[in-house]
């Protein structure tokens, strides 16, 4: 058959062929559903569970939230509302507080439409999002055969710095305490399972129903050859009902049945693997909880040995302090008052330690051996008996069909089964990575493990893939795929450089490890194979290109079995005898003849030392599907090009149609997802010391460039700098504690009670969030204490924690001035582990500064004015301000996170009105931006009042700040008089008082008789000798009392005409 008449087999970057049914009202949709599967058994579970979700015989209505089309789910659910009949009308959601108030809108009496004919909800979202829905569903209506509520919701969800994807559902589990009794969650993880508690949830007519499904990796395999059926409602039916009808239990139980020690956990694809692993140990066995709510406590009873000793629970968490829902769940169940009941533990596992676990064969052999009460070598972590692939390729690129084209070979062999699962790395390169798992494995072999387990693509591993192909030859000098292949396997590579060019091309690292791992090395050049043909088109010659190296992979992958006329004929099998008029025969022996072993020589022992290269690893944070109208979705986002995909994942907001853009700048939730104020990205511009270098203070002028940003201020108003740790130290301490800086945790969103997380390296999370120097609290001896080792460490803690603790505690604080790290170094046996002591340190608190400039006048830009603080402790101990030693550092073009803070200091509203300002040293920065305005109200001829203006610092010729400005003010008239007050430049000190008093008249007739407005800014010990200043010259020109002047300043303080903002 020709190439355009294949089977409707999607590509990896197109699944929804196989569901592209041609629309028919005399079709029912589950005829269209079939003859689709008929074409391809191909098409993924999470593929089918969106066709059944959709069709309008289950659903009347479906809601697409953002987050869920954001990980691939949903766009062939609107796809499908646009160009066929028999879809449910389609309505798209974003995700914020309340997003379930919609629904609940739609099915509560009275307000809906909807509600009056009956109708079946479905909305489709993620764990995330399901958090974030829960407190809405308290005000649904109860559920009803005609009135009902599907979540659909995809368990995938991004975490870290690189956005990679893991099953986790630690976003959702704080959520079960509040969700309405009228619920039932179930879990599946199978593909075939999922398929079943899909169109299960339609069926149920007594609950409303939320489905998670592992969309991470098995519900979006191909190659089980799943046909659904569409469902069909039954009255009355619970969901243990249907379960029990549909051939599941709410519990499974998997291991010896005499076993000692039992592991509980939700399934998922952790589950699916301990549950492989369990069934070849003795002592040991797990349960898998397939429905959640309702809790059925006499099901778990009943499928526990009696035998059970121990309880393990495994509980998606979003920090290891919070309690797991499933341990209070099962510990309420096993508990007997009237017996002996097993030891229940609670096994906290935070979203970083999921993504270890399934992608670390080593790290879940190690976890299983934590539980165990015999030994589980790693080596049974390999839970197939099949053969392990892995292509990688450029998405988009005509290559990046191979893998799905080899499935296609081995899925109609009777004695084979193929399961290929593809994800996307859009980050590492411009255009992205594909990465096409496949495993080939014996029909016999039960797939019951996902791929994304049985290959894990972990960079730190020994290797786990029997084959590499790589389609795309510059990916070899840029990142490092070699390294899951095992020792001895074979690699094939398409490249159109010769073999000493491609030698001479792989990078140091790729060399070392093709001969420590004694990999042989094949390549195939597609374009000179295709050249045999003569001249075709470029559609023709694209074809032929992925037939050549699907014929090397099939040669190499058959051994010797393989001879060039079987070959032909399983390339035949998929794209048939001629490729557009051109026939395989004419080019069978170039396809044959193409494949090429590269001989690597031995390292050149006299070859000059290469420069160290950093090659990147493969990251999975991408799910692509192309829908019926030729639009690519990554994570939601419609490309016209695959180098567009990061861009949008980063910069959602950047892509969003001009028509629903707010006026306003949004916050960006990922610059600092922790911090509650609106935060922006500016960057440095000039950083420009201002006092000596011999000089005892550094003062400093800072300048940031605000374009894009959308930052707004106005003036008087304040900077807060988000500062960071010095990097050296955080890495000292690192070391010290013995933590990975590279290890991933995840922290809470303060102010959140857990329904938010975000994800960083150890490293990160120390230098940019934690106030790891900061100076603790009380509290903090006290919690630390619990953590103690040593006896002595525990109630030294607690005693300075303590009410009769106060002296130590502060000597400590106020003269020792210790950080928490270091009362974590004098306390050395309180090590809680790292996450804990994020906690229990806290945030960096942002620190404000005055802003030195106008925007009025500046534009795009803000400027500060800062000292650095620096002490020494009475051990001899320097000590540094964390901000300012953060912003004394700065580079030009480095980026900082500012966020700004309304201050008292505001002009007044009549231009007339006369300024008095006095600022000592930095304080000075407020009235640098009151001077730039008023020189631009004079630069436009509009009349001004008069300004005094005093200044107080050590040395004219050292601390003058601003000075040479101050000048050019004076003399074009924006300064009425300048009293300059350099304490330490002559025999007798000088303060700003000493020259308020000598012009005590001026400013009692500006205050009394002007509307004059007064401010101070700096360090509060002349606040009481300027006071006096005022209170003097008031009473000189009025002849009032003292304590009437005094009235009268206090007064002036409520009509913001008397302000002081000192520190």
């Amino acid at each position: 058959m020709a190439a355009d008449e294949r089977s409707g087999t999607s590509t990896p970057l197109s699944s929804t062929a196989t569901l592209s049914v041609p629309p028919s009202p005399r079709l029912k949709a589950e005829t269209l559903l079939k003859d689709a599967v008929a074409k391809s058994s191909l098409i993924s579970a999470s593929t089918a569970i969106e066709f059944v979700a959709s069709r309008d015989s289950s659903s009347s209505s479906v809601f697409v939230y953002d987050v869920a089309e954001q990980v691939g789910f949903g766009s062939f659910t609107k796809s499908w509302a646009a160009s066929t009949r028999g879809v449910a009308s389609v309505v798209g959601l974003e995700t914020r507080a309340g997003a379930g108030l919609s629904l609940v809108g739609r099915l509560s009496q009275g307000t809906s439409k909807d509600a009056a004919r009956g109708s079946i909800l479905t909305a489709y979202t993620t764990p995330s999002g399901l958090a974030a829905m829960v407190q809405s569903f308290s005000y649904l209506p109860p559920p009803s055969p005609t009135s009902r509520l599907i979540v659909q919701v995809p368990n995938v969800t991004a975490v870290g710095e690189s956005f990679a994807l893991s099953p986790t559902l630690a976003p959702f589990t704080p959520a079960l305490a509040i969700l309405p009794d009228n619920f039932a969650v179930l879990l599946s993880a199978a593909p075939r399972e999922a398929v079943d508690l899909a169109v299960l949830s339609y069926k149920v007519t007594t609950a409303h129903v939320i489905h998670i499904f592992d969309h991470h990796g098995a519900v979006r395999e191909s190659g089980h050859g799943i046909i659904p059926s569409l469902p069909e409602k039954e009255l009355g039916l619970t969901v243990q009902e249907g379960l029990s009808k549909a051939g599941y239990d709410a519990f499974d139980y998997a291991g010896d049945q005499n076993a000692s020690t039992a592991i509980v956990l939700l399934n998922g694809p952790l589950a699916l693997a301990v549950k492989a692993l369990v069934s070849r140990e003795s002592g040991l066995g797990v349960v898998v909880v397939r429905m959640l709510r309702p809790w059925d406590e006499d099901a778990l009873c009943q499928v526990l040995p009696s035998s059970v000793k121990y309880i393990h629970v495994i509980d998606d968490v979003p920090t290891e302090t919070t309690q797991g829902a499933l341990y209070m769940d099962v510990f309420a169940s096993v508990l007997d008052p009237m017996s002996s009941s097993p030891v229940v533990k609670s096994h906290r596992v935070v979203p970083a330690r999921t993504q270890e676990l399934l992608s670390s064969p080593s790290s879940l052999a190690s976890f299983m051996n934590e539980i165990s009460p015999e030994s589980v070598p790693s080596s049974a972590v390999d839970l197939s008996a099949g053969k392990k692939v892995v292509f990688f390729s450029t998405p988009g690129s005509p290559l990046a069909t191979v893998a799905r084209r080899v499935e296609e070979t081995f899925v109609s062999l009777p004695s084979i089964s193929a399961r290929l699962l593809t994800d996307h790395d859009v980050f590492s390169k411009p255009g992205g990575i594909s990465a096409d798992r496949l495993v080939l494995a014996p029909k016999t072999d039960v797939a019951s493990v996902p791929l994304s387990v049985l290959i894990p693509l972990t960079p730190s591993g020994q290797g786990e893939v029997d084959f590499v192909a790589v389609l795309d030859q510059a990916l070899l000098k840029s990142h490092s795929l070699l390294t899951y292949a095992l020792p001895g396997s074979s690699v094939l590579v398409s490249t159109t450089w010769p073999a000493a060019e491609l030698i001479s091309n792989l990078p140091p690292p790729v060399l070392a490890i093709i001969r420590d791992r004694s990999l042989r090395i094949y390549v195939v050049n597609p374009p000179a194979v295709v050249a045999a043909a003569g001249e075709v088109n470029p559609q023709a010659s694209e074809l032929l290109e992925v037939a050549a190296v699907q014929a090397s992979f099939l040669r190499l992958y058959l051994g010797k079995a393989a001879n060039e006329e079987l070959i032909l004929k399983l390339v035949r099998g998929t794209v048939g005898d001629f490729v557009q008029s051109v026939s395989l025969e004419k080019i069978g022996g170039d396809i044959w003849d193409g494949l090429i072993e590269v001989e690597i020589p031995p390292p050149d022992a006299e070859a000059e030392i290469p420069k160290p290269v950093v090659l990147k690893h493969f990251t999975f944070n991408a799910i692509a599907v192309e829908t019926d109208d030729g639009n690519t979705v990554v994570n939601g986002a419609r490309l016209g090009s695959w180098h567009d995909a990061a861009k949008h994942i980063i910069f959602p907001s950047a892509f969003t149609p001009p028509d629903i853009q707010s006026s306003d700048c949004t916050q960006n939730p990922a610059l600092r997802p922790e911090v509650p104020e609106h935060t922006y990205l500016v960057t440095c511009t000039v950083n420009r010391r201002l006092t000596p270098l011999e000089y005892d203070r550094n003062v400093f002028h800072l300048e940031f460039d605000t374009r894009g940003t959308g930052l707004k201020y106005e003036i008087g108003e304040a900077l807060g700098v988000h500062g960071w740790n010095d990097a050296s130290e955080v890495l000292d301490f690192c070391t010290w504690y013995g933590v990975d800086p590279n290890r991933l945790i995840t922290l809470p969103v303060l102010g959140t009670d857990g329904t938010r997380m975000h994800t960083r390296t150890v490293f990160q999370a120390l230098q940019q969030q934690i106030d790891l120097f900061g100076k603790p609290g009380k509290t903090f001896y006290t919690e630390l204490a619990e953590y103690a080792a040593a006896k002595t460490d525990r109630y030294a803690l607690r005693f300075i924690g303590s009410p009769e603790g106060v002296a130590t505690f502060k000597k400590l604080s106020e003269k020792d001035t210790v950080s928490f790290a270091d009362v974590l170094r004098r306390y050395e046996s309180a090590r809680p582990g790292v996450e804990v002591l994020c906690e229990l340190i806290g945030d960096i608190k942002p620190r404000h500064y005055s802003i030195a400039s106008a925007q009025a006048v500046v534009g795009d830009q803000v400027d500060l004015l800062v000292v650095s603080v620096d002490w020494v402790t009475p051990s001899g101990t320097p000590r540094y301000g964390q901000c300012t030693r953060y912003l004394a550092g700065l580079k030009v073009g480095q980026q900082v996170t500012v966020s700004v803070r309304p201050s008292v200091m505001k002009l007044p509203p009549d231009h007339m009105q006369p300024l008095i300002m006095a600022g000592l040293g930095t304080g000075a920065a407020p009235f640098r931006a009151f001077l730039q305005y008023r020189a631009l109200l004079a630069s436009q001829n509009i009349p001004t009042g008069p300004v005094y203006y005093y200044f107080g610092s050590r040395h004219r010729s050292q601390e003058y700040l601003y000075g040479e400005e101050l000048e050019a003010f004076m003399a074009d008239g924006i300064i009425t008089k300048a009293g300059l007050a350099f304490s330490r430049d002559g025999a007798r000190k000088v303060y700003i008082q000493h020259k308020m008093l000598e012009d005590a008249d001026d400013l009692a007739r500006m205050l009394w008789q002007e509307q004059g407005a007064f401010y101070l800014c700096g360090p509060t010990w002349p606040v009481p000798d300027v006071y006096e200043a005022l209170v003097g010259a008031l009473v000189k020109r009025t002849g009032m009392e003292a304590a009437k002047a005094g009235a009268f300043l206090e007064g002036l303080k409520e009509e913001e005409r008397y302000v002081l903002e000192v520190y």
